[in-house]
C-alpha cells in the first residue's frame, strides 16, 4: 500500500468502533475488499490529523490522497464508483434513484432513531424511539420478503445501510416477532456473509453476545 511523505496511508479511514455510520463504510470496503488503513476514533479522544482534516471532527472521515470526505454517505457512494466491482447500486438511472430514496428514507427513519435510542438521558425517550424503530423494521416484513435482499436480488448499499442497525438490535433491546420470518431470513442471510463478519469490529461482536 503507498504511503504518503507524512507517513499515512494513501487510503485511510478514521471510524469508531461502535457507530452505524462508520459500520456501514467498513462494510463496504469490505464487500469491495478495498486496502485501507483505518484508524480507529474512540470517545472524544481525536486523533490530530482528524481534527485538521475534517472541520466538523466526526467519523467515519475517509481520506483518499488529497481528498477528504466526512460524511457516510458520500463515502459509501464515492467508494462504489471508486472501486466498480462488485456494483453496489443499480445502473438504470429509475432504479438508482429508488435505491437513494431508499437510503434517505432508512437514514431518515431507522437512523434518527437509532440516534435517539442511543443518546437518550430519560428512558421514556429512549422507550419511545425504540417502540417507533420496533414498529418500523416490523412495518417491512413483506419488502424483505419479496427479495434475497432489500429491494433487489443483488446485494447493495442499502443493505450495507440496513444490517448495521439489524445487528444491533439486541443492544437497544428490540426483539422482533413471530411476524419477523422475512427479517430472520434477512438477517441471517446477510450476516453470514465474509464481508459481514470482516467488517465488524472486536466491539461490535460483542453486541450480539
Amino acid at each position: 500500500m503507498a504511503i504518503m511523505a507524512d507517513g499515512r496511508a494513501v487510503m485511510t479511514l478514521f471510524s469508531s468502533p461502535t457507530c452505524f455510520y462508520s459500520h456501514r463504510t467498513r462494510l463496504v470496503m469490505a464487500e469491495k475488499s478495498v486496502n485501507i488503513e483505518i484508524v480507529s476514533v474512540e470517545g472524544a479522544d481525536m486523533p490530530e490529523d482528524l481534527l485538521d482534516l475534517n472541520p466538523y471532527h466526526s467519523v467515519p472521515t475517509l481520506v483518499d490522497r488529497d481528498l477528504v470526505l466526512y460524511d457516510s454517505r458520500v463515502i459509501i457512494e464515492y467508494l462504489d464508483e471508486r472501486f466498480p466491482h462488485p456494483p453496489l447500486m443499480p445502473v438504470d438511472p429509475v432504479t438508482r434513484a429508488q435505491f437513494r430514496l431508499a437510503l434517505y428514507r432508512i437514514e431518515k427513519d431507522w437512523y434518527s432513531l437509532a440516534e435517539q435510542i442511543e443518546d437518550a438521558v430519560e428512558k421514556r425517550q429512549a422507550t419511545r424511539a425504540r417502540k417507533i424503530l420496533q414498529e418500523s423494521i416490523m412495518a417491512s416484513a413483506d419488502v424483505f420478503a419479496a427479495k434475497t435482499f432489500f429491494l433487489s436480488d443483488d446485494f447493495s448499499l442499502v443493505d450495507c445501510t440496513i444490517a448495521p442497525i439489524l445487528w444491533r438490535l439486541p443492544v437497544y433491546g428490540i426483539q422482533l416477532d413471530g411476524h419477523a420470518q422475512p427479517i430472520i431470513r434477512y438477517m441471517d442471510e446477510v450476516f453470514a456473509r465474509r464481508s459481514f463478519r470482516e467488517s465488524l469490529t472486536e466491539h461490535e461482536h460483542e453486541m450480539q453476545q
